[in-house]
């Protein structure tokens, strides 16, 4: 028998072993994740280092450098999945409906699905982002993780508009405009103190965006002027 032959059950085993490594990286990802998530929240996101997180995950610091680049970014890993289970909604959204009604319908079938565990239905998520409203560098680590998933849905509309969102401008702004209601509403809804109004302050976010946003102001009624100082002749 040829030495450099492999069996059948060989191939199969190689293949899997890639396969078991992929699920153990995963795993310990989410152990460091979970490990930041709730010391942080216990304890507050100054009161917390990297080498707690790793002992709490029974990992070493080397370990935990592999997968994160700091404590606010294992913190913040959870949320990140949202960025993409958004966007692939959005990809499975209709091919000929609008591209802002494909973004606000791919938010509500993210928000509306129990599978997905939207923030509202996830234990202490609330609590998080109102931690990421008072800590500026929980803030801005929780800003890179939505420019990234953005930049996956200006790609995705491109797609779907069958433009170069290069030389196009309209799927960015499609997207700023709806990561921007998603967005006002989370505030909204960190500000008001109530875990279970996310799905409302959504849908107003986006009724404001395309309703009466968009409306020219009544009859008789003068616009805001923009100019200080400015006096009625």
């Amino acid at each position: 028998m040829n030495p450099e032959r492999k069996t059948p059950e060989l191939k199969t085993a190689e293949r899997k072993t890639p396969e078991r490594r992929s699920r153990k990286a995963r795993r310990t990802r989410d152990t460091l994740a979970q490990a930041a998530f709730e010391l942080v929240l216990d304890r507050g996101l100054r009161n917390v280092t990297v080498e707690e997180i790793a002992e709490r995950a029974d990992v070493d610091r080397r370990t935990f450098s592999r997968y994160f680049t700091s404590k606010e970014a294992a913190v913040l890993d959870s949320l990140r999945g949202d960025g993409d289970r958004i966007n692939d909604a959005l990809r499975a959204r209709p091919a000929g409906e609008p591209p802002l009604t494909a973004y606000r319908r791919a938010v509500l079938d993210w928000i509306e699905d129990p599978g997905a565990q939207a923030w509202h239905r996830r234990e202490r998520i609330f609590d998080l982002l109102v931690l990421a409203e008072q800590e500026p560098t929980l803030y801005a680590a929780y800003h890179h993780i939505r420019v990234d998933a953005q930049e996956d849905s200006v790609a995705i509309v491109a797609d779907r508009l069958g433009v170069d969102p290069r030389r196009d401008i309209r799927p960015a702004v499609t997207v700023a405009a709806g990561a921007g209601a998603l967005l006002a509403a989370q505030a909204a809804w960190v500000r008001a103190g109530q875990p279970d109004g996310l799905p409302r302050l959504i849908g107003q976010a986006f009724d404001a965006l395309a309703g009466e946003l968009l409306a020219q102001p009544p009859a008789g009624q003068a616009p805001h002027s923009t100019t200080e100082g400015s006096t009625e002749s």
